[in-house]
């Protein structure tokens, strides 16, 4: 059997992402809601919330999803669903919708790795968006966002590398965390964007941790608490005075550090011309821009999907489950979620 389409659910974390996603990446319809209203009180992801919230719209967003792509589910021939790594309780209320969906409408069902989907976003494409002309594998491809800040080696589906990767926090967190320090709340890689494109990027002088080591792995821990000890020395009103200067300095050193190993990264590995910048922090205007000055110096081609299919969705989910449901991969209804990729998902 071959599928031409499947319906897929994303659910690792706080976002609720439906997606119908056709065999050659095109986009029919996406269904998404962002929880951020409900965690903002208590500066960051609150678990048990999250998961309650996926359990109350999910459903409402897969009739949505369906309606839009104007299909019935007579119309859809496969299901697709993020079952690892994730946040448990968020991941469990989607692979069980998941598999009760698959055994009403008796059609198979896939669990996909949400970082998989990542590495395949910039295969997406709808009526706004397509990938670069020409662009295929191999690539080599930066996946950050508040849980993961790793690079891979692309070679082709199912056949992914990790070249490097940090070795405490994420570029996210470390943006979430600077954020909570000066007051901006959460989420705060948004704001802290905003806010560093009126300030002055040399105003201090952060670290960027391991920017000289040879080899492709980060750490961002050292820089979050030397911004910490800095804006200690500061009263209340120096902070909301220099606000703008403290997120421009920050934001650059992450930025430098991730452009200065995806260049590591890409000089190893060599006989490469595809970069693909994914992950929600991919949606940094910082990082973007600077991404793209470093590819076109480089004669690379970057590819970056739009923000819509960088930060989670079920789209990325949908392309890569139709891919496998197409090999004859099925996942049989003892699938289980997972907070840990499996064994075998990525080689070292």
């Amino acid at each position: 059997m071959k599928f031409d389409k499947v319906l897929s659910i994303e659910t690792s974390c706080d976002d609720t992402s439906i997606a119908i996603v056709k065999s050659d990446g095109f986009v029919l319809a996406q269904s998404s809601a962002n929880q951020d209203l409900y965690h903002k009180d208590y500066g960051g992801i609150v678990p048990e919330i999250a998961g309650r919230n996926h359990s109350i719209q999910l459903l409402p967003l897969i009739e949505s999803c369906l309606q839009k792509a104007n299909l019935e589910w007579s119309d859809i021939p496969g299901i697709a669903v993020t079952n690892r790594p994730g946040l448990m309780g968020s991941l469990l209320v989607g692979v069980i919708t998941a598999k009760t969906l698959a055994l009403a409408k008796n059609i198979p069902y896939i669990g996909i790795n949400h970082l998989e989907g990542h590495l395949l976003a910039p295969f997406l494409c709808d009526d706004r968006y397509k990938p670069p002309s020409g662009f295929n594998y191999p690539y080599v491809a930066l996946a950050v966002s508040g849980g993961h800040s790793q690079i891979y080696l692309v070679k082709g589906f199912g056949e992914y590398q990790i070249l490097g990767k940090t070795i405490d926090d994420a570029a996210g967190e470390a943006f979430d965390k600077f954020a909570k320090m000066v007051g901006l709340g959460f989420p705060g890689g948004a704001i802290v964007d905003k806010m560093a494109k009126e300030g002055d990027i040399k105003k201090y002088n952060y670290p960027r941790p391991m920017i000289k080591d040879k080899t492709i792995n980060m750490s961002f821990s050292g820089l979050k608490a030397a911004a910490k000890r800095q804006i200690e020395k500061l009263s209340i009103a120096e902070i909301k005075s220099e606000c703008v200067h403290l997120c421009a300095s920050y934001q650059e050193a992450i930025v430098d550090v991730l452009i200065a190993k995806l260049n590591l990264a890409v000089n190893q590995v060599g006989a490469i011309s595809g970069v693909v910048l994914t992950g929600g922090v991919s949606a940094n205007s910082r990082l973007r821009n600077r991404a793209e000055e470093w590819a076109s110096q480089n004669n690379l081609t970057l590819a970056v999907p739009p923000i819509r299919y960088c930060t989670d969705n079920a789209a990325m989910i949908g392309y890569a489950g139709v891919q496998r449901l197409n090999l004859g991969e099925f996942s049989e209804q003892s699938l289980a979620p997972s907070p840990k990729v499996y064994p075998g998902d990525f080689h070292v």
